[in-house]
């Protein structure tokens, strides 16, 4: 299958404005069609209101942003793109029909994709032209910022179309999981739906309102759910004999008739309120303030989840440790012997960076001039592999000097000057700039020290890295010295 450069959209709509928003963010260009223009102006609303989440959901760096396009002509779409994804309503005749019509204008190596929560893609694919190059990739609202995909095959999809789609949505930063047999509603909205029926059945009968049932979930199982799944927590309840002393315990629970599986009847006084609990839910919030307090809500807790590898955490650490390889993959050698500083950092200040001053907190200087290093190192060679055979720089000093505010939103980028380095210690200074008018809000000059993790002493820097920082010491050495360097904090004498 092909490289996908651009994405394509049958359909827009929640759906598929998210996944505009996830492709154009991580530098894919996306070309939408839908046959209502006034979906345009609606797509990219959608994409502007995802673009404040996805700037924080991580500080790796990212290529440029795509570029999105809009048709009302079906054919024009499936002719541009490289990858097509389906999002037009959950109705089997009108997905065949379209699907039967973009698949005779895409090229024969163009992946079809649908989106669909619970159809079959055996019956999807019926009426289409190669149809061994579609496959189900349903996603979870908001798309932009949940990494689940359930990639689905139907009784004509091949491995490699399993395989090519899963290997792009990976780039998008997805995580893929492969449904092994179609079913009805895939395998989470079978979950879920267990779930809102029970719902709907304790609403209906007077048992608790909408308000009193989320509760039930957000301060229990939906806190242990967002790393653990029913299984494995279960397997921990089992204690030291793990699940199977959980099914013998509580094993007989399952006879009695705790749930209702069959939904209750939709009366319109159970819609009644279902509407007013959901209502009251809200407190008068409206939809872009309750979307916007998921979105951060969701990329604090991936973030979290990050630094311990687990469930979403470990898709997002991946996203990251591939973009940091293709952006390392496209700094050219040549920038090593540049005669300016190194421009390694460009990034936007933060809402939470902001203290109660409404400003860039003090130590959140010092985090950009660190990702401003941990950028240099990867320049010059320093990579995981380096770490693990126990080298690595510390930093033993650092001087901040804070000249200006930056306010959350700003954009920013900061310079890396090498002023000097031996065989063990590199000495740097670091300038944060305002990208809107280059005015210098900050410096910080740090000596790092080369270090032997294991014995926990200081050892000479290996020959191939020490070269390349030799070399951007020549290269910078034509700079002036910054007046700043070298200088200790003092205070008037009496």
């Amino acid at each position: 299958m092909r490289k996908v450069k651009t994405l394509g959209l049958l359909g827009t709509g929640v759906i598929g404005g998210g996944w505009a928003a996830r492709a154009l963010h991580f530098g894919i260009d996306v070309i939408a069609a839908d046959v209502k223009p006034e979906m345009e102006a609606w797509m990219r609303g959608a994409v502007a209101n995802a673009e404040p989440a996805l700037a924080r959901l991580t500080s790796a760096p990212l290529p440029p942003k795509g570029r999105l396009s809009f048709t009302t002509n079906l054919r024009e779409m499936a002719e541009k793109a490289d990858f097509i994804q389906e999002n037009i309503p959950e109705q089997l005749e009108l997905k065949q029909r379209l699907l039967g019509e973009v698949s005779r204008h895409a090229a024969a190596d163009v992946i079809i994709a649908s989106s669909t929560s619970g159809l079959m893609p055996s019956d999807l694919q019926r009426d289409m032209t190669a149809p061994e190059r579609f496959c189900v990739a349903h996603p979870f609202n908001p798309v932009y910022l949940l990494p689940l995909v359930e990639v689905v095959g139907g009784a004509k999809t091949t491995q490699t179309t399993i395989d090519a789609a899963s290997d792009f949505l990976r780039y998008i930063g997805m995580h893929p999981l492969h449904v092994r047999r179609e079913v009805p509603g895939h395998l989470t909205d079978r979950l879920q739906e267990a779930l809102w029926r029970e719902i709907l059945h304790m609403v209906n009968d007077g048992v608790a309102t909408t308000g009193e049932l989320d509760d039930a979930i957000i301060y229990g199982p939906g806190l242990r759910w967002a790393a653990m799944g029913t299984n494995l927590i279960y397997h921990l309840a089992g204690g030291e004999s793990g699940m199977r002393h959980m099914l013998a315990q509580f094993g007989p629970c399952l006879k009695w008739p705790w749930t209702k599986l069959e939904a209750p009847e939709l009366t319109e006084t159970l819609i009644d309120r279902m509407v007013e609990g959901t209502q009251a839910e809200a407190r008068g919030r409206s939809i872009r303030e309750l979307e916007r307090l998921r979105d951060d809500y969701l990329v604090a807790i991936q973030q979290v989840l990050r630094q311990y590898d687990i469930g979403a955490g470990s898709t997002l650490r991946a996203l990251e440790e591939r973009l940091y390889r293709d952006s390392d993959a496209q700094t050219p050698a040549a920038d090593l012997d540049a005669p300016g500083p190194l421009r390694l950092i460009d990034t936007t200040v933060r809402p939470e960076w902001v203290d109660y001053n409404s400003h860039m907190t003090d130590y959140r200087y010092l985090h950009v001039a660190g990702e401003a290093q941990d950028a240099l190192y990867r320049l010059v060679g320093i990579d995981d592999a380096y770490r693990r055979s126990g080298r690595m720089f510390y930093d033993v000093e650092s001087h901040v000097a804070y000249l200006r505010e930056a306010k959350a939103g700003e954009p920013v980028y900061m310079t890396t000057q090498v002023l000097d380095v031996d065989d063990k210690r590199l000495r740097v200074f670091h300038r944060l700039h305002r990208r809107s008018d280059d005015a210098l809000l900050s410096h910080c000059e740090q000596m790092h020290l080369h270090v032997d993790t294991a014995a926990a002493k200081a050892a000479p820097i290996e020959a191939g890295v020490r070269a390349r920082l030799e070399r951007l010491r020549k290269a910078h050495a034509a700079l002036a010295v910054p007046a700043a360097a070298g200088r200790g904090i003092g205070s008037a004498r009496a």
